[in-house]
C-alpha cells in the first residue's frame, strides 16, 4: 500500500469540463493559501481567465476530493490492520469514485460497536 496522494487536477478538469492548465493553476494557488476572490481578480493570466464561479467550483470539488482521499487512506489502513486486505479489494477501494461506494466496500470490515445492553 502506498500513501502517495494522486494529483487531483486531471479528475477535477474532466469532472468540471475546464482546461487542465487552469485547474492546475487554481489548485496550486489554493494550496499556497490564496483566496477565491484574489485568484479571480489578480491571477487571471495564470488561470486562463477562469471566473470566480468556476474557481469556487474547483475549490469545492478539490475539497470533496481531498476528503475522499483521506477516507480512502483510513479505510485501507483499517482493513490492512485487520489483515483482510486483498489485492482485488485494494483495487476496488482505490477505484471508488464516491464516498458512498467507498463506505459500501468498507461496511463488511467495519468494527461492530459494543454496547452494554
Amino acid at each position: 500500500m502506498t500513501d502517495a496522494t494522486p494529483d487531483p487536477t486531471p479528475a477535477l478538469a474532466a469532472m468540471l469540463d475546464l482546461p487542465s492548465r487552469g485547474v492546475a493553476a487554481v489548485v496550486k494557488l489554493l494550496e499556497e493559501g490564496a483566496t477565491v476572490p484574489f485568484i479571480a481578480r489578480y491571477r487571471k493570466e495564470a488561470t486562463g481567465g477562469l471566473d470566480e464561479v468556476q474557481i469556487r467550483a474547483i475549490q469545492e470539488a478539490r475539497d470533496a476530493w481531498l476528503q475522499l482521499e483521506a477516507r480512502r487512506r483510513t479505510v485501507l489502513a483499517e482493513i490492512e490492520k485487520q489483515g483482510a486486505l486483498t489485492p482485488a479489494l485494494e483495487r476496488a477501494i482505490r477505484g471508488a469514485q464516491t464516498k458512498q461506494a467507498l463506505e459500501d466496500l468498507y461496511l463488511p470490515y467495519k468494527p461492530k460497536r459494543r454496547t452494554k445492553a
